[in-house]
């Protein structure tokens, strides 16, 4: 059945044409955030660097750092996987670069070397760091260079940053697996030394689960790929 509708004889005036427009356009900004990362004037506020965690963490606790693109979706992924899994703490900072107390305006600009990065305090006796790199190759896509999703530039490059000799080994290991296994010989994750380590600043930390409706990298995802071998 056909609907038929009475259309108004005379044109919309101007003023309902706007208050229509802009009524369309409120609802805008959240649906743009969900595929664009947003750069307004907030996004390059140079404040003061977070503060070191309160939260207590025990000398048995063992450091996870990694980067896989924008430092905010990568956190949040990492919570919802991980949290009350033997996780203490999450901060998203900065590191592998060559600048002292880098800020994010100046990361962003590609000066630092820098790259957006997730660092983790767990417990070794409940979480693996073997299930935390492997989570790491699910998540993102790390095949693309100093580029993750529409997020161009070498502070978004794939890369885990070592805390000791067993970590190096174990990353090595895995990273061949997956390559080979995984994503057909195309990995270009960078696997090096974890040198020093900056907190963002503090609007960062928790960005996704404090903006809902904010931005995510479309290559931030979890694949479906088999179990790698123990």
């Amino acid at each position: 059945m056909i609907r038929s509708y009475n259309l108004p004889s005379q044109p919309i005036s101007f003023k309902l044409f706007l208050l229509i427009l802009l009524a369309t356009m409120a609802g805008m900004p959240n649906f743009l955030n969900c595929l664009i990362r947003p750069f307004t004037s907030s996004s390059f506020l140079s404040i003061t660097p977070a503060s070191a965690s309160s939260v207590s963490i025990p000398e048995t606790a063992q450091k996870f750092t990694i980067a896989a693109g924008c430092f905010w979706g990568v956190e949040s992924m990492y919570r919802k996987e991980f949290d009350g899994k033997g996780v203490y703490d999450w901060r998203v900072g900065y590191t592998g670069g060559d600048t002292a107390n880098p800020d994010y305006k100046t990361v962003y600009s590609g000066r630092t070397a820098h790259a957006e990065a997730l660092q983790i305090h767990y417990d070794p006796a409940r979480i693996s760091y073997r299930q935390l790199i492997t989570y790491f190759y699910r998540m993102h896509d790390p095949t693309t260079l100093n580029s993750q999703g529409p997020d161009i530039g070498t502070h978004y490059r794939s890369a885990i940053f070592y805390h000791n000799e067993e970590q190096e080994k174990e990353a090595r290991e895995i990273t061949k697996q997956v390559n080979e296994k995984w994503w057909k010989g195309a990995v270009v994750t960078e696997i090096l030394k974890a040198g020093q380590w900056w907190d963002a600043e503090a609007y960062h930390q928790k960005y996704s689960d404090n903006n809902p409706g904010s931005y995510e990298c479309p290559s931030h995802f979890v694949r479906k790929f088999p179990d790698l071998d123990n």
